[in-house]
């Protein structure tokens, strides 16, 4: 049996889950999300108020499925409740960012113009300082998401560290050229 799969999923208060069919609703404090099954898995309430994700077999396909059905589920339940959240640095001479509203950010990037970026449904954005921005939001995916396409705008450099980088990141440095 998956370690992760046979888990039992808890639902807190102040949340509601819904299951109808294969479609999971979770609606929580911060806002409502939803997710469909895939085919051969099922979700089921216990007596208790958790969530059972279970398999008819054990396949190979079907035992994965049954652990990221489980690990998704969670993420809702987490997301509606604490909601999830990504911090990028910004390192370089003059690379900064500006807040233009919670979703909306300009980004000065060492490029001739500035970037601009907005941000999709559900995702909100703080700028804490010129260097430094987070990305909020309930959908733990579209928040990633949204963070990897932030930070492939200027990738780190291997040479001098620049560019806008998840914050604790170790970038490996490269060696410059040897003069002689």
């Amino acid at each position: 049996m998956s370690r992760i799969g046979r888990l039992p999923i808890p639902v807190p208060g102040g949340v509601e889950v819904s299951i109808d069919g294969r479609a999971v609703t979770v609606k929580g404090p911060k806002g409502t999300l939803s997710h469909t099954v895939v085919e051969p898995i099922t979700v089921a309430r216990d007596e208790d108020g958790t969530l059972t994700v279970s398999r008819p077999n054990d396949e190979n396909k079907v035992r994965a499925l049954h652990g990221l059905s489980r690990t998704l589920i969670a993420n809702m339940v987490a997301g509606v409740t604490q909601g999830y959240t990504k911090a990028l640095e910004i390192v370089g001479v003059g690379y900064r960012v500006q807040a233009k509203g919670p979703t909306q950010l300009e980004f000065a990037l060492g490029f001739s113009h500035p970037v601009i970026v907005n941000a999709p449904d559900g995702i909100t954005f703080r700028v804490e300082r010129p260097t430094l921005l987070h990305v909020d939001g309930i959908d733990k995916q579209k928040v990633g998401e949204v963070a990897a396409n932030i930070r492939k705008l200027r990738k780190p450099d291997p040479y001098k560290g620049k560019g806008v980088r998840y914050q604790g990141e170790q970038i490996r440095r490269k060696v410059g050229k040897a003069g002689k």
